[in-house]
């Protein structure tokens, strides 16, 4: 199987695209539905299953499987990582917006709010919870994490117009009085992270910060991976 920057593993792909799967399935799949999904025998997918049940990645719950703890292990790993990468980011665009800037990720179909940075100047100012959840379809920086995934037959308004402007903006969705601004972190074509703000108010003071927000949640991409392609930054 080639790619750039050289050969890969069809096997360790096959695996990877499994836990993919899992993880946009809040009810799990069976091995059925994993065989028909990968267009591989089911054979096959069972000697999947067994390994990345055996590193705890994978578990089953009667006929179906579902992602193990084993994922939230190395995703626990992540966060010092990403303190240390998006949290100077954060803190930044929190004073240039003098808003409260947050980094929200996706955890299923729900968006997870992981880091916060609050102005340190303000004399009034929202404060957001970590570790607060809400549906993905609610909530600026929910909708710019759906922005950042291909055209789904799913997709609301508001996500085709936050895909189109390459920010995703929300009045009230959460806090009544409050307006959010959030871009996804586009590291690949399905984006699993977002970096905004929420402001009181509901409309823009500064026309600038949907710029300062897509500069910085760029910047966290190319701070966490290195720079992202052209068509992931805008398609």
């Amino acid at each position: 199987m080639a790619a750039t920057g050289g050969e890969t593993s069809l096997t360790l792909d096959r695996g990877l695209t499994v836990l993919s799967l899992l993880a946009r399935s809040a009810d799990g799949l069976t091995a059925a539905e994993l065989a028909e999904r990968l267009s591989i025998a089911r054979a096959a997918v069972y000697r999947l299953l067994r390994t990345l049940e055996a590193h705890s990645l994978v578990a089953r719950i009667d006929t179906r499987y579902i992602l193990g703890f084993g994922v939230a292990e190395l995703a626990g790993q992540l966060k010092p990582r990403l303190q240390a990468t998006v949290l100077p980011i954060l803190r930044r665009l929190s004073e240039q917006t003098n808003s409260t800037a947050l980094l929200s990720v996706a955890d299923g179909d729900q968006a997870l709010i992981l880091l916060t940075a609050e102005p340190p100047h303000s004399t009034m100012h929202l404060a957001m919870r970590e570790g607060a959840r809400h549906a993905l379809t609610i909530g600026a920086d929910g909708i710019a994490i759906l922005a950042g995934r291909p055209e789904s037959e799913e997709d609301t308004d508001d996500v085709l117009e936050a895909r189109r402007r390459g920010y995703a903006v929300s009045v009230g969705s959460i806090q009544e009085g409050a307006m959010g601004i959030a871009a996804p972190i586009q590291v690949s074509d399905w984006s699993t992270a977002s970096l905004g703000v929420v402001q009181l108010g509901l409309k823009l003071i500064d026309e600038q910060v949907p710029h300062m927000v897509t500069e910085a949640a760029r910047t966290a991409a190319t701070r966490l991976v290195g720079a992202p392609r052209p068509e992931a930054v805008k398609r």
